[in-house]
């Protein structure tokens, strides 16, 4: 199986670009959409560039905790941090936000994945061991699990 080392998934939904943003970027609500955070430590509010929180996630069996620092932080357009562990880079997530022309928004989740370099391998196993995801794996449970926060992020803010 090929690796792939990043992912994309858009969704379109009716809250606008602004309601969106406000959503993402209050980090601390990440795991009322994502089927792998279960929670997050943050300050209260949206995070601006430079900020940094703490994941806990599970999939399964496995917990696992990632550091991450945001980097992009542009009102109303993109939203983006960089995913640590131990130290070592782990990957990019972000969201961009495209208004429609109904007031809507087109919603892009990417992820880009960081292991390369000289900490890559031990930044593999690091993933296979607390995910328990093999890293050639890792791009098709992203999409999955895209697909799912999006579509949890479309009915909270839609409702």
């Amino acid at each position: 199986m090929d690796r792939e080392w990043s992912v994309e998934e858009s969704i379109s939904m009716a809250a606008a670009p602004a309601a969106v943003y406000r959503a993402v970027s209050e980090v601390r609500r990440m795991g009322e959409w994502s089927p792998e955070c279960r929670a997050v430590w943050a300050r209260r509010g949206p995070l601006h560039r430079g900020e940094r929180f703490v994941g806990f996630n599970r999939r399964g069996l496995y917990v696992w905790f990632t550091t991450s620092r945001v980097t992009v932080a542009d009102q109303d357009r993109e939203f983006a941090f960089r995913v640590g562990s131990f130290g070592l880079p782990i990957a990019e997530w972000g969201y961009r936000f495209e208004p429609d022309g109904d007031g809507g928004t087109t919603v892009t989740e990417y992820w880009r994945d960081l292991r390369t370099g000289r900490g890559a391998p031990f930044a593999e196993l690091l993933g296979r061991v607390f995910t328990g995801v093999a890293p050639e794996r890792r791009a098709q449970a992203n999409r999955v699990g895209m697909r799912a926060t999006l579509g949890r992020l479309r009915q909270a803010l839609d409702a």
